[in-house]
């Protein structure tokens, strides 16, 4: 019997063996006349072109053609740029290698238009056809391209509409500038956009809400277009015309509506002032321009210089407690608030900078002309003595990378803290939110890792045994100083952030654990936070906003096995090393790992990147 079988395997090898070289053939023979129709004076090419079916697209080495990297079986690449390509593309034959991820045609003389079959390419994720004399519509089978990741499609002559090309969600570079492209612009999700351009075009019509993301410059050239970030405003939409002739039935109804409105606003109003009676307390509260804030139960007093109709928040800080003593803050080691008091302080003009979920921070300007920014906390359960030890705690660790508290305030109702205000702004506003085309180069971006990891360590050090982490880590808290050195700031105000939510779903062993477990897991929520601004700084994409979670779009990415899609379209330009940018996502994937426990301490991180910046050293040092 097993005779029988050995002698039988061949057979059924043979059998076997023609029909996958049968597949393969006709990949290889669909190509070929992908490149006929392509390059009609493909025969001229030399040997080493390849493209032919008496040789293997992967092994035979077929210019432009890339394989997969195992078993170099199937096409997923064909870049045939710059190559004087003066044919037709054929979409229905290069289609057929449906393992095809990447086609790119740019910088040839290919005319024609762009076929309704390119829909078969079904797993593309790059279709790059700029720098041709392409023209006619663009097919609106490219909308069923749901893999499409970036479509560079300019310097055509292509013409009409576009189709709902908006729909490809995944889509994060747009470029169809210098075509004849007419009507409105698609309503694009343009927070995942990172690329795109519309210029010199026919364009018309509206521009959809871009999120601040992009300039004038990728739009101009539309006389039609309107509405920011154009200059030119759209013209007000008309009002809906009046009919004629109402009835007499809806001339009562609304006539009914109103008065019963005005009854129930009557009734308020006389409930108001049967309720309100002089106070002393009160009189002494709203004068000289103090109002309560009836949001928070907050007095906040508006600034004397502030006048009616200005934009500008400007506050003198009170206290929500009454009888506070003058020498109730403390001042930490600072020569511009030595002799401070508490109410010079509260009665100083200060600027809303911004308010959270955790409180409220003012820029403050005092009488010897220091500015400070003072962090007003709320909704924090701690103890004032608690308070006070982590303050005191705090004040002990020195990092010239950590930015100390220099006064505090702390009672049961009220706790602030002041810092020196520091002027070059956050690490979030130079990624997101800088409108001059600031500068924010591969280097600068891994010395600012290095320098919080260094800081961090410190921290975390020196801070370990009592339990103090940072606690909301993130790009906003990392500062500039004067001399553009990164600062973290608001060490130690929180015990935890809900940035991490692989490790809340875990609370109820969260909850369960001894105070030594707390803070080794409250190490690890910094470590997280930490790793999320590794992948702002890679990818120069917000973390989180109208649902976009930065982490669960890198992980997708990087198991589509294209990880340099991930990096900011800003570095790849700059040529930043590859190799290195991917070497800093691998620890910031190691650092947002699900499992708290699998994840290393925020000193074997910063050994890892210094081992990366060292590298970028040497390199830059033998270059130079």
């Amino acid at each position: 019997m097993d005779r029988i079988s050995i002698r039988a395997l061949p057979i059924l090898i043979f059998l076997l063996f023609p029909i996958a070289n049968s597949e393969l053939l006709e990949v290889r023979e669909a190509l070929v006349q992908f490149m006929e129709k392509l390059s009609p004076g493909n025969a001229e090419r030399d040997q080493n072109w390849g493209w032919n079916t008496s040789s293997d697209p992967c092994n035979g080495k077929w210019v432009g053609v890339s394989c997969d990297d195992a078993k170099q079986q199937f096409v997923k690449r064909i870049v045939l740029e710059g190559f004087n390509l003066s044919g037709v593309l054929e979409a229905s034959s290069v289609c057929i290698a449906n393992s095809l991820t990447v086609l790119s045609l740019k910088g040839n003389n290919i005319a024609g238009i762009v076929p309704e079959d390119i829909s078969n390419c079904k797993q593309l994720t790059h279709l790059y056809l700029s720098g041709n004399r392409f023209s006619g519509n663009l097919p609106d089978s490219l909308s069923q391209l749901s893999n499409l990741k970036r479509l560079e499609i300019a310097n055509n002559n292509f013409s009409g509409e576009l189709p709902d090309v908006a729909r490809i969600s995944g889509l994060i570079t747009f470029y169809v500038e210098n075509n004849k492209l007419s009507g409105g612009i698609p309503d694009f999700d343009f927070l995942n956009l990172k690329d795109f351009n519309v210029s010199n075009n026919n364009f018309s019509g509206p521009i959809p809400d871009v999120k601040g993301r992009f300039s004038a410059d990728s739009f101009s050239g539309n006389p039609g277009l309107c509405g920011k970030p154009l200059s030119n405003a759209c013209p007000p939409t008309p009002p809906p015309e009046k009919k004629s002739k109402d009835s007499t039935n809806q001339v009562l109804l609304y006539s009914g509506y109103i008065i019963i409105g005005l009854l129930i606003l009557l009734f308020i109003a006389l409930r108001l002032v049967r309720k309100k009676k002089p106070n002393a307390k009160k009189t002494d509260t709203v004068k000289k321009g103090v109002a309560q804030d009836t949001g928070t139960n907050k007095p906040i007093s508006t600034s004397s210089g502030l006048k009616t109709g200005e934009n500008r928040s400007e506050y003198s800080i009170t206290s929500a407690e009454g009888g506070i003593a003058p020498s109730s803050l403390v001042v930490f080691s600072s020569p511009a608030l030595k002799g401070l008091r508490f109410e010079e302080l509260l009665q100083a003009p200060a600027e809303l900078l911004g308010k959270g979920k955790h409180g409220s921070l003012y820029k403050v300007m005092l009488d010897n002309g220091a500015i400070m920014a003072v962090k007003r906390l709320k909704d924090w359960g701690i103890s004032s003595e608690d308070f006070k030890r982590r303050m005191e705690k705090i004040d002990q660790v020195k990092h010239p990378n950590v930015l100390p508290p220099v006064a505090y305030y702390c009672s049961n109702q009220e706790k602030l803290l002041v810092y020196e205000y520091q002027p070059n702004g956050s690490l979030f506003k130079l990624l997101h939110e800088s409108q001059n085309g600031q500068s924010f180069d591969w280097g600068s971006r891994l010395g600012v890792a290095a320098a919080i990891a260094q800081s961090l360590t410190f921290m975390h050090d020196k801070l370990h045994e009592d339990g103090i982490a940072h606690g909301n880590l993130k790009s906003t808290n990392i500062l500039f100083n004067k001399n553009m050195d990164p600062c973290v700031s608001e060490y130690g105000l929180m015990e935890i952030e809900n940035q991490d939510q692989s490790f809340l779903a875990q609370s109820s062993s969260f909850k369960s654990d001894h105070s030594s477990g707390k803070m080794y897991s409250t190490f690890k929520v910094d470590v997280y936070g930490f790793g999320v601004i590794l992948l702002e700084l890679l990818t120069g994409k917000l973390v989180q906003n109208s649902g976009f979670d930065l982490a669960k779009w890198v992980h997708s990415v990087v198991r589509e096995e294209w990880t340099v899609e991930v990096f900011d379209r800003a570095l790849i330009l700059e040529g930043a090393n590859e190799e290195r940018m991917v070497n800093l996502l691998q620890v910031a994937l190691k650092c947002i790992n699900p499992s708290p426990n699998e994840r290393p301490t925020i000193n074997q991180i910063a050994v890892m990147i210094n081992s990366i910046k060292e590298e970028e050293e040497r390199s830059m040092d033998s270059e130079s």
